[in-house]
Parts: structure tokens; C-alpha cells; sequence
């Protein structure tokens, strides 16, 4: 599943495959109509591969979500993004258990189920389960070994470090002391001449 130019554009339905850029903005695909436009680059575009979903400890990138989704429907559609708002949470929960439903809104969940909808019409979510799973075990495990350590230096002590050793200024008995600087000389020409 490639993500990275497929975008979401503030203000217009669906989703676009993005083909070019232009001097003042983009050249996009609308993936349910097959569709060219241009849209100025004043538009407020999203990267879906840059989108994340709230969660109660972190977020999830929406490319992992459309993964459970489509694992949970064995690669088919889901539910459809009209439904009221009670059902599509019942589904996240379903599917995302940790997602933070205070953050996340009814729209957003619209959204996302359209969008997962969208790209599965159109081919985009082919994800080769068995290869996915195993990326996903790994990174785990990577991430298990990360954490282990840092828990281990937690437990250990740290060496206490020896106070450094305090410097004394010794004065040389033998040793001339620097003759102190004189103040300049006032200016008393002009009182003197003043007081003749």
C-alpha cells in the first residue's frame, strides 16, 4: 500500500492521486471520478501517509488502520462511512481498541472509512498480509529490545563521581605583588589659572 501520493484536499470530497506539479500549484487525479484538475498551491493538502489517527498512548499512522481494517474484512470493503456515528465507533473499537475516542470525531471516522473505501475500489490496498505481519513482529521485537535496556539502566546504580579537588591560591612568600594602577591625574590647570 503506497500512501505517499495519494492526498486528501481541505474543502473537496474523496481523494486524489497526485501527477504533477505545475508552476502554481499541482495536477491531481480525483480516484473516484478518473478526473484531471488543478488546484492552486494555496489549497490545504494532506498526505495521507502523513495522517495519524489519535491513540490513548501514541498515534497511529493511517496506513496501519487501513492494515487492521482490511485483516479484520479479509480484504474487503467496510463499513459504510454514511453510518451513524454510535456504529462507526462501535466498528473503530473493533478495530483499534486504543484509539482515543475523545479526540477523535465522528467526521474523522467518516473520513477515514470513505477514504479506506476509495483506495480499496481503486486497487490501492493491496497488502500482502503474511509480509506486513512479519514487518510489524519485528519492529515489535526491535522495539521490546530497546526498551530493555533502558530499563536495566534504571535499576543500576551510577558511580558516584568524586568531588573535585579544591584549588587554593597560595601566595609565593617570594613572589612581588603587581604595583596597583594609578588613577589619572585631574585636570586642575584651568581652576589654577581660574583662582589667579
Amino acid at each position: 500500500m503506497d500512501l505517499s501520493r495519494v492526498i486528501a484536499i481541505s474543502g473537496k470530497p474523496g481523494l486524489y492521486r497526485l501527477v504533477s506539479q505545475t508552476r502554481n500549484g499541482f495536477v491531481v487525479e480525483d480516484l473516484e471520478k478518473g478526473k484531471k484538475i488543478s488546484i492552486a498551491s494555496n489549497y490545504n493538502v494532506s498526505l495521507l501517509e502523513n495522517v495519524a489517527i489519535y491513540g490513548v498512548s501514541q498515534e497511529f499512522p493511517l496506513a496501519e488502520v487501513f492494515f487492521r481494517i482490511y485483516k479484520k474484512e479479509n480484504g474487503g470493503e467496510t463499513v459504510d462511512h454514511k453510518s451513524s456515528g454510535a456504529e462507526l465507533r462501535k466498528y473503530m473499537e473493533e478495530v483499534l481498541p486504543e484509539y482515543d475516542d475523545s479526540r477523535v470525531y465522528d467526521s474523522d471516522l467518516k473520513k477515514l472509512f470513505q477514504w479506506y473505501n476509495i483506495l480499496h475500489k481503486n486497487g490501492l490496498l493491496n497488502i500482502d498480509l503474511a509480509a506486513v505481519e512479519a514487518a510489524m513482529a519485528a519492529q515489535q521485537a526491535e522495539q521490546n529490545i530497546e526498551e530493555a535496556p533502558a530499563e536495566e539502566a534504571k535499576v543500576e546504580e551510577k558511580p558516584k563521581k568524586k568531588a573535585p579537588a579544591k584549588k587554593t591560591a597560595k601566595k609565593d612568600e617570594n613572589a612581588e605583588e603587581k604595583p596597583k594602577k594609578k588613577a589619572p591625574a585631574k585636570k586642575t590647570a584651568k581652576k589654577d589659572k581660574d583662582a589667579e
